[in-house]
């Protein structure tokens, strides 16, 4: 009987324990930390060993295969044991595509891959496909498989996840668009970080599709250098592809081998040029599925925005708030900014990655006219906006900052919550964020 040790007791943590029971493996599930109740039920309930705010190395080091959780670094002391020992360390969605033969859309990207999974997976349900959605959304991979039977899957991918995968290889793998996050996990080197992305199509076949932003200079960089086997279908706001995604008189053109579908980008249900290529992205995985146009033109016009990611909240006194809590790098508040057409008071700040805030400067000279911090430390948006805006106002929660911004709006203006951080240093995570700031301006 094989042995895996399962190194966190979180969602894929238990996911890939029951699979691995499933599948008579011997588990045991191993949490430095300790494991929420809900989890520990699962455990109980299944008969899986496990043990919480310790490691036992004995325990560990006997294990034919090790499934590593996406937070769990590769740099800490036990990875680097387990990899010295020559025991393999693996992902989730690396442990879990063995047992399945489902068709596999897999989305990564530093921004928008949220939105485009759903978008595809509101799309693929709409035409009556047999869909799991699953990774870094709802019920685990692993665990889905192991109690579902999916046609097909739409995971959304990290580059934590995908940095333990070696033979996974969707059908067709998306790349929306690559800039610095995490450069903390990837030693403050950049071509890591996009290397890393790149693994999604790694194991692709002549058979297989990679969808990607031609806008994007880190992405069209890695594929002139490096070669994937996968059939390249590009998407441009900017410019004319013969085959694969672009704008022509303001509506999207999709061409595939097969097909042709066009679409006007007012009807999109999702406005902006992020959500626009969001939408090319989709639109493309969708045709490859054979889903039809009529079906896909519906899916685009009514689908609801993700919560958390430029979600209108409340309008007050003529003054719109925004919850774009998911905005944990500068990237991701790059598109927020560049969206707004009012007036703006920008909330920003938390975790830094190792952030720069430079690029954001034109959008904050055009559109910011205050500038509240949510933080602990906020001396780099501070050295960097200072002396940009009129109003420069620190803040330590999200109530605080909620009013403190009431104060420096008027009629006809918008406060936007875009953080460009992680979230840890006052919150549990971004939704816990989310709803902290939404709550406060339901409580003006």
């Amino acid at each position: 009987m094989q042995k895996i040790v399962i190194l966190g007791g979180g969602e894929s943590g238990v996911g890939t324990a029951i699979l691995a029971k499933k599948n008579k493996y011997e588990v045991f599930v191993s949490d430095k930390g300790t494991i929420a109740d809900k989890y520990k039920e699962v455990l109980l309930h299944n008969n899986i060993l496990f043990e919480e705010e310790k490691h036992t190395e004995s325990k560990i080091f006997n294990a034919d295969v090790v499934m590593k959780s996406p937070g769990i670094p590769d740099k800490v002391v036990l990875v680097q044991e387990l990899k010295k020992r020559k025991i393999p360390v693996v992902s989730e969605i690396e442990f879990a595509s063995k047992f399945t033969d489902a068709t596999i859309v897999g989305i990564t990207g530093s921004n928008g891959k949220t939105t485009t999974t759903m978008l595809i997976n509101h799309i693929l349900k709409r035409a009556k496909l047999n869909v799991g959605m699953a990774g870094n959304i709802g019920d685990s991979f692993a665990l889905q498989i192991a109690k579902e039977k999916f046609d097909t899957y739409v995971l959304e991918l990290s580059s934590f996840q995908l940095d333990g995968s070696v033979d996974f290889a969707p059908h067709i793998a998306i790349i929306t668009n690559i800039s610095p996050d995490h450069l903390d996990r990837y030693d403050y080197n950049y071509e890591n970080y996009i290397n890393s992305k790149f693994r999604i199509t790694m194991n692709q076949t002549a058979d297989d599709y990679l969808i990607y932003d031609a806008d994007d200079i880190a992405i069209e960089n890695w594929l002139k250098n490096n070669k994937t086997k996968a059939q390249l279908l590009p998407f441009s706001i900017k410019t004319i592809v013969e085959k694969g995604a672009h704008i022509k008189d303001n509506k999207i053109l999709i061409q595939t081998d097969t097909n042709t579908f066009t679409m006007s980008i007012a009807a999109l249900a999702l406005q902006g040029k992020h959500n626009t290529k969001n939408a090319m992205a989709s639109a493309l995985a969708a045709k490859l599925l054979s889903v039809r146009s009529e079906t896909l033109r519906e899916s685009l016009e009514d689908f609801e925005s993700v919560e958390h990611r430029l979600e209108p909240v409340f309008k007050i006194n003529g003054v719109q708030y925004i919850n774009d809590s998911k905005a944990t790098n500068v990237n991701a508040t790059y598109y927020a900014l560049e969206s707004m057409n009012t007036p703006t008071v920008w909330i920003v700040g938390g975790t830094d990655k190792g952030n720069d805030y430079t690029e954001l400067m034109p959008l904050v000279r055009e559109k910011v006219k205050a500038i509240v911090c949510l933080g602990l430390d906020n001396s780099k948006i501070i050295e960097t906006f200072g002396n940009v805006v009129d109003f420069l106002i620190e803040t330590a929660g999200a109530e605080e900052a909620v009013k403190v911004a009431y104060k420096l709006s008027e009629k006809g203006d918008t406060v936007l919550l875009s953080p460009a951080c992680a979230s840890f240093d006052l919150f549990e995570n971004y939704e816990d964020r989310g709803r902290q700031f939404k709550d406060a301006v339901r409580l003006l």
